[in-house]
């Protein structure tokens, strides 16, 4: 009986961190691409567009210190830990190899979304930049932690080595702190459907090569096998340590990008490598926040409103995100409304608040009346379903 008592415990610990972190996770993801979409607004440094008011430089700093290249990595050490609890659970079921093949199907479903959410709908793709880190990657789950410590060394070196010097090479060479906003203003829907669709393989490519994501993935790995986070009251020190210094890590590292253009005027390289440090330590930044979520789900012990409304969008993650991605385009790109002519850096966040919590109030009451994610759904029936068959036969 206390065995079963105490499962059922790890069981509501492991939701809650999991999912407050997937649904926290998605609100950074939407702060993150909104402004990618003001395209009436000077460039500011690098990703930003320049501020005009106090608010649009707190929103601005507040960004760069807790939200850019922070959500990013935080995706993708949660798409790391999902890895192992599939694979993990399909070997209790199956065996290695079956479990080998399920993450993989699963890999090629995700590039498959990513493909239709960038190249149809015109959304920013992280899917299938995971997938295919998925694919290459699968074979790691296979490994222990000693292995998977080493790959997480070996991937972060080598972007140690390359990812600051190639940004302040990205500066030098666009001769100016803020790159140029990809939006005219002038697109439609017609009009920007192929380049769109001849685009797809060219994205994922050029977000691992930009913005790396493999180190965080396999630190998600490592997560996983642990069970830090479906166990995390088994962690509580481990928690601690890499929350206070993944953050500290993270926020070390934005301090440089954050006095640029205001207090600090740096050549351009500079500036770039600057950058750099601040897409590396991210890493820690993606850590940190996932190890805070593990102490969030021991830390609360009632789940008001908004926690399960949080935890209820965590689980339908899938779905959710690229819902935000397609409002998104529709409110703010030319191809609709195309409220990013009008919006400032302060009213942008302010619209990314409001529809967090529009989807936000979706997710509760699917939860409420127990609707699974449509995406989460049809993803489990396109990647098992040709299980079943195979087994029936």
């Amino acid at each position: 009986m206390h065995h079963l008592e105490t499962t059922k415990v790890n069981q509501t610990k492991r939701a809650l961190s999991l999912d407050l972190a997937r649904g926290s996770m998605l609100f950074l993801i939407i702060l993150s691409h909104i402004p990618l979409f003001l395209y009436t607004i000077e460039p500011g440094v690098i990703t930003k567009v320049a501020g005009s008011t106090f608010l649009d430089h707190f929103f601005n700093f507040l960004m760069e210190i807790l939200v850019d290249n922070r959500a990013r990595p935080l995706f993708a050490v949660l798409f790391g830990y999902g890895l192992v609890m599939i694979y993990r659970k399909q070997c209790e079921r199956n065996d290695a190899a079956e479990a080998m093949r399920i993450i993989k199907r699963r890999c090629w479903y995700l590039i498959l979304f990513g493909a239709i959410l960038a190249g149809v709908a015109g959304g920013q793709d992280i899917l299938m930049t995971y997938g295919i880190a998925g694919l290459f990657f699968a074979f790691s789950l296979k490994k222990d932690n000693k292995k998977i410590k080493k790959y997480v060394l070996l991937s972060t070196v080598i972007c140690i080595l390359y990812i600051p010097l190639f940004w302040g090479g990205v500066l030098v060479e666009n001769q100016a702190y803020g790159l140029p906003v990809e939006l005219t203003g002038q697109e439609t829907y017609s009009g920007t459907i192929l380049e769109r669709l001849v685009s797809i393989p060219i994205i994922p490519l050029f977000t691992h090569l930009t913005f790396p994501v493999i180190p965080s993935i396999l630190m998600g790995i490592w997560l996983g096998n642990l069970n830090i986070l479906i166990q995390p009251e088994k962690h509580i020190k481990l928690l601690k340590r890499l929350t206070i210094g993944g953050l500290t890590i993270s926020l070390a590292g934005a301090i440089p990008l954050v006095l640029i253009n205001d207090v600090w005027f740096p050549d351009l390289f500079t500036a770039g490598f600057a950058y750099g440090v601040h897409i590396l330590t991210g890493f820690a930044g993606g850590v940190g926040y996932a190890a805070l979520f593990g102490l969030l789900g021991i830390a609360i012990t009632k789940r008001g409103l908004i926690i399960h409304a949080i935890a209820a969008m965590g689980k339908r993650s899938l779905t959710f995100f690229v819902i935000h991605e397609i409002l998104t385009v529709i409110l703010l790109s030319p191809m609709a409304f195309h409220l990013g002519a009008h919006l400032t850096v302060t009213t942008s966040v302010l619209v990314g608040i409001l529809m967090w919590m529009f989807t936000l109030s979706i997710a509760y009451l699917m939860e409420r009346q127990q609707i699974n994610g449509p995406l989460e759904s049809y993803l489990r029936y396109l990647v098992y379903n040709k299980q079943r068959k195979r087994t029936m036969s």
